[in-house]
């Protein structure tokens, strides 16, 4: 609303300069309510529309700049859900099963989930990824659960998890099909899906960004995040455009999650690449809207043990989402074991909610390190060599005062190491690494 003075200058204006102000004030708020009409106005539209604006604002006009702000505004509280305030957790179907999916694998995972204690150490969504949809639409455009597959429909299958104490999270895509072309895309269809969505129970979003007509996802994105804030349930919006356009910069005021990375594999150097990539965008992140360098691999069978524990020590350090994305229903002892360690997920929990990020490297061996709540610091010792190596953390490399002491908790070997000053050191096989929380005494 205008205050007094902001009308005056409205008013005092010429007839032709008012009228010209309210189309433009019209096409602005147009603009910043993102709607899909909005998002998909021609790039000539959009250059006449700002050539427009900058006239208006040099000229001197405090209303063009008003307008400006309002705009402004619009975007950076367009998240509001209260959801995130820590990452989520939980599990995703497409990292072990792909398109192999139904409803049966869906309600013994939730089963599992809790049967296996995961429940219990916080892992809530049961994530369905892509694949679920018939190829078209209904008559009346509603996406419809395929029906070979999914023959209770998704309403049914939600109402299981929540009486499990759990969450379902479902899959689109900000583009005309999804990744796997066996199902529509939700691109111009933002808020009947949303609308669906919501009237399935559904918890999560994850929004992938395949066949997208060539549109910037920054122009794409808001439109569902629009749509999902007005469709009448909490849903947690993960935007998976694979850090196409470095949606850390941007997708804060859209999304609860945003992918920084391509898919991972269940490898060695994929699982580190997507490690680095994340890594340069960690002063983003935080409660509400997180780095995603994607979904976890732990017990895939790709990697050895030490490359799933240094995985999930990372990603717990780098507060990513913790979405498993092994068959739970099947898991090894090693693989529980690992997935399980309340005192790693602690960490990635912490209410801080300060993303650790990589704050030495020297020839392939690593120190990464974030700050925690009460003045704790986690420290991640990560020996990325082919052999046998000793990795220092200094107190200078994690923030600490030269003469603090501390008392260092192993969280992989549940025991504590009492008055340590200066430095953390130890020797690590090839590709091993050792998480430590730090209390200063």
């Amino acid at each position: 609303m205008e205050s007094g003075g902001e009308r005056h200058v409205v008013v005092s204006r010429t007839k032709r300069q008012a009228t010209q102000s309210n189309a433009i004030y019209y096409m602005v708020l147009q603009y910043s309510s993102l709607t899909s009409w909005s998002c998909r106005l021609s790039m000539e539209a959009r250059l006449v529309l700002l050539c427009l604006l900058v006239i208006l604002n040099n000229a001197g006009s405090s209303y063009a700049r008003l307008l400006l702000n309002t705009t402004t505004a619009h975007r950076r509280n367009l998240i509001n859900n209260g959801l995130g305030q820590t990452p989520p957790m939980g599990w995703n179907s497409w990292n072990h099963f792909s398109c192999h999916i139904n409803e049966d694998l869906i309600r013994e995972t939730a089963n599992a989930m809790l049967s296996t204690g995961l429940a219990a150490v916080g892992y809530q969504y049961i994530n369905i990824d892509d694949c679920w949809g018939e190829l078209n639409r209904d008559s009346q455009g509603n996406l419809v659960p395929k029906a070979s597959t999914f023959p209770s429909g998704i309403k049914a299958l939600a109402d299981y998890v929540h009486n499990k104490g759990l969450k379902l999270g479902i899959y689109s895509d900000a583009g005309t099909q999804t990744c796997s072309k066996t199902m529509p895309g939700s691109l111009g269809h933002e808020k009947q899906d949303a609308k669906t969505f919501a009237s399935w129970g559904v918890d999560y979003l994850k929004y992938d960004n395949c066949e997208n007509n060539n549109i910037s996802p920054k122009e794409r994105y808001p439109v569902m995040s629009e749509a999902l804030s007005k469709a009448g349930r909490p849903i947690f919006f993960s935007l998976c455009e694979w850090g196409s356009e470095d949606p850390a910069t941007w997708a804060k005021s859209v999304g609860n999650s945003w992918r920084t990375t391509g898919d991972i594999e269940d490898k060695w150097d994929s699982m580190t690449s997507r490690a680095d990539q994340n890594d340069k965008w960690a002063s983003y992140a935080g409660p509400g809207g997180w780095n995603d360098p994607d979904m976890l691999e732990v017990g895939n069978g790709g990697m050895t043990t030490e490359e799933y524990r240094a995985h999930f020590s990372i990603w717990a350090l780098a507060k990513a989402p913790l979405l498993i994305g092994c068959d739970i229903r099947a898991m090894d002892a090693t693989t529980k074991e690992l997935l399980s360690n309340t005192e790693v997920i602690a960490v990635n929990q912490d209410k801080l909610g300060v993303q650790g990020k990589k704050v030495k490297s020297n020839n392939d061996l690593e120190v990464w390190a974030g700050p925690l709540s009460n003045n704790k610091v986690a420290v991640i010792l990560w020996n990325r060599s082919s052999s046998k190596a000793t990795v220092t953390a200094s107190w200078s490399d994690i923030g600490l005062k030269p003469g603090t002491s501390v008392d260092a908790r192993d969280l992989w070997a549940h025991s504590t190491h009492s008055s340590i000053s200066g430095e953390i050191s130890t020797e690590l096989g090839s590709h091993a690494c050792k998480m430590y929380v730090l209390t200063p005494n």
